[in-house]
């Protein structure tokens, strides 16, 4: 039986949509018994590697089914109501709030709705990937110090 070692699961876990650095941290530190830092190191790094490529490809992937009558009228639809309610006056505001969203320590509020997001707004790419990776380097920091902060409470 093959079994994958620590650090490659918690890096998977950080690259999921479902856990993110949200539950990477704790199971480093609190299962695989890796010092804070390091899981920090580890889960940050593992919840950059899907912004790329989320926001390089979204654009293509909803261009491709916009080719299809009920593509065409969902993302038509999506991006009217989405880019009414967003002043573009305001990009830079825009994305600090695309920052704190993304590091708000809560669920649907990661790296990959993130992506979603700022693809939805129209964000540029650089900025964009600016605001989102920000945001997660504050999450990780939330999340570690909580963890670290659990832990000296219980032992």
């Amino acid at each position: 039986m093959f079994i994958l070692p620590d650090w490659l699961i918690t890096l998977v876990a950080a690259a999921l949509p479902v856990s993110e650095v949200r539950g990477a941290i704790p199971l480093a530190i609190g299962v695989y018994g890796y010092a804070p830092w390091q899981a920090y190191l580890l889960s940050v790094f593992g919840n950059l590697l899907p912004i790329i490529p989320l926001l390089l490809f979204l654009g293509p992937v909803s261009d491709y089914l916009r080719r299809f009558s009920l593509g065409d009228r969902f993302f038509s639809w999506l991006f009217a109501r989405t880019r009414r309610k967003y002043i573009q006056e305001h990009e830079n505001f825009g994305l600090t709030a695309l920052a704190i969203f993304v590091a708000i320590p809560l669920p649907m509020t990661g790296a990959w709705t993130g992506c979603a997001v700022a693809f939805l707004l129209g964000f540029r790419f650089w900025p964009a990937f600016a605001a989102i990776s920000a945001g997660v380097l504050l999450a990780g920091v939330i999340v570690t110090a909580t963890v670290v902060g659990v832990q000296f409470l219980i032992f």
